[in-house]
């Protein structure tokens, strides 16, 4: 009878010959690329399907979770009301001037702040500090202004925003195991991604670009649009940006696309003042 016996078994055979900290870096690596691959594509499909949400959706979404943690528990004297009736009249001619779509409109809040920002959010709203008005030259300045901030708008660029930081917060939040079902309402109801949105070089400069044509259509020409970048990119905005220079970024390129705009497009320049109330507040008079 033959008789069988199991081979011996060299000693070391299930230790590799890797160390174990190399392994763990290759996985960790790898596991942590396509992480990223696939927070990187579900951003740019949330960007992509985002424009096919209707404006009156997006008005609506903005109203509940927006305007009623803003500006609706502030009551504004009579002069700040003054102030954002005229705002809203200016923004309500840039948009006729930029061809907004039908059913699109834009919303301007005033706050009276020292703040040095402005900003577009959901629905057609946009933000205006008095810290920024003030700093202001002309209306030309602010025209322009007014008038990035509806391109925002007209693009859907604060609902792209969201979408994407709401896609990528949710993969995140899968990903690692900490995702439930309610945390889609939390992150679209908070009123601080609403507030904060930031958008993309591309965005922006397509925001430029739209604004000044909007001046063109609207003066005639766009002259004094480079007055609002020129002053917050020196003196004492050069020291200690606003915050509207972290989602605005100012850069010489974007200076000179204005003048290289200006200087492309022939009409008669002429500065339009700010209304007396305006000059008013950067004077600190009453």
């Amino acid at each position: 009878m033959t008789k069988y016996e199991n081979r011996h078994i060299p000693e070391g055979i299930n230790v590799s010959e890797e160390h174990p900290l190399k392994e763990f870096l290759i996985l960790a690596f790898g596991l942590g690329a396509i992480t990223a691959l696939v927070v990187l594509l579900l951003s740019l499909m949330a960007g992509w399907l985002v424009h096919f949400i209707p404006f009156s959706l997006e008005k609506s979404l903005a109203t509940s979770s927006f305007s009623t943690s803003t500006s609706s528990d502030v009551v504004l004297t009579n002069e700040q009301l003054e102030i954002e009736g005229y705002l809203q009249l200016l923004a309500n001619k840039l948009s006729a001037a930029q061809h907004l779509p039908d059913g699109m409109e834009v919303v301007v809040h005033y706050v009276d702040g020292d703040t040095v920002n402005a900003f577009a959010t959901l629905g057609g709203n946009i933000i205006m500090y008095r810290g920024l008005i003030e700093a202001l030259p002309h209306e030309n300045a602010l025209a322009m202004l007014l008038s990035h901030e509806i391109a925002h708008i007209k693009q859907r660029a604060p609902i792209v925003s969201l979408g994407r930081g709401v896609a990528v917060g949710l993969a995140l939040a899968s990903l690692s195991g900490f995702g439930d079902s309610s945390m889609s309402h939390q992150l679209i109801g908070n009123v601080g991604l609403l507030t904060s949105l930031t958008f993309s070089r591309h965005q922006e400069e397509q925001a430029d670009i739209e604004a000044l044509q909007t001046l063109e259509n609207y003066y005639g020409h766009a002259q004094g649009a480079e007055s609002l970048f020129e002053i917050l990119s020196e003196g004492d905005y050069a020291l200690k940006p606003p915050k509207l220079l972290s989602t605005h970024p100012i850069t010489e390129e974007r200076i000179n696309r204005v003048r290289h705009f200006n200087g492309s497009h022939v009409g008669l320049a002429s500065y339009k003042p700010l209304p007396e109330f305006l000059v008013n507040i950067s004077q600190g008079l009453d």
